[in-house]
């Protein structure tokens, strides 16, 4: 959500935004190297927006009544790693699993097996590095000496920054508007939809939301570490 930030805030904002910048600009490979990961919900259902549910009418039809709609209590809890070729690897948290920084080291030695079996050029030349928020889970001490232990590198993001996620100004919003209105009875159900409409979106527009990424980081820095929303 947008946050107003402190002066503290937005200068970190600008210092790790222009350190990705000049890395991107000193070296034309940096972003395709770059694996970029966030966690987010995705409900049996979640109401159409206002656009989606408008009707046409004749100007002299009743207004049609709408009954209020909320989201599911039947949820999943989905992350995902991609980057400018695609989801690099996906997976649901079991049922009652919480978020803690124990899953997600089995989650990075899940995604570690599936650069090595998909990326293979990132992985022989020792090259992919990972880019992911500060949420307790990524910051822990644990996950800093998984990291380290098995030499990946990171690219860190400022606290409340999401203008500066892809999986959160870009595929989050275009995959929940894709299941938006629709009714899932189970987790199956979700996980099975949400799978197909992450993998049906084109090679093309990852590496759009990637030129994306380094324009974001441009806008950034000429505003000074200020939040914005939009491209």
């Amino acid at each position: 959500m947008p946050k107003l930030l402190t002066m503290e805030q937005k200068q970190l904002h600008l210092e790790i935004t222009q350190d990705m910048l000049d890395c991107a600009e000193s070296d034309s490979n940096f972003l395709n190297t770059v694996i970029t990961d966030d966690e987010s919900w995705v409900y049996g259902y979640d109401p159409e927006t206002k656009a989606q549910s408008s009707q046409w009418k004749h100007s002299s039809s009743p207004k049609p009544k709408k009954a209020r709609q909320v989201r599911s209590n039947v949820k999943v809890f989905l992350t995902v790693f991609l980057d400018f070729r695609g989801v690099v690897h996906h997976e649901y948290a079991p049922q009652g699993q919480t978020f803690t920084k124990e899953y997600y080291e089995g989650v990075l030695c899940r995604l570690r097996n599936a650069v090595r079996r998909k990326q293979l050029d990132l992985w022989a030349a020792e090259t992919w590095q990972l880019h992911h928020d500060n949420a307790p889970a990524h910051s822990s001490h644990l996950i800093q000496s998984f990291l380290a232990k098995h030499n990946i590198p990171l690219n860190r993001q400022a606290p409340y920054s999401p203008d500066m996620a892809p999986c959160d100004f870009w595929l989050f919003p275009k995959l929940k508007m894709l299941l938006k209105g629709t009714r899932f009875e189970s987790r199956e159900d979700i996980m099975r939809n949400a799978t197909a409409q992450m993998y049906m979106i084109p090679q093309e527009a990852f590496q759009k939301c990637f030129q994306q990424w380094q324009d974001r980081w441009k806008k950034c820095v000429h505003y000074q570490g200020d939040y914005f929303e939009g491209d």
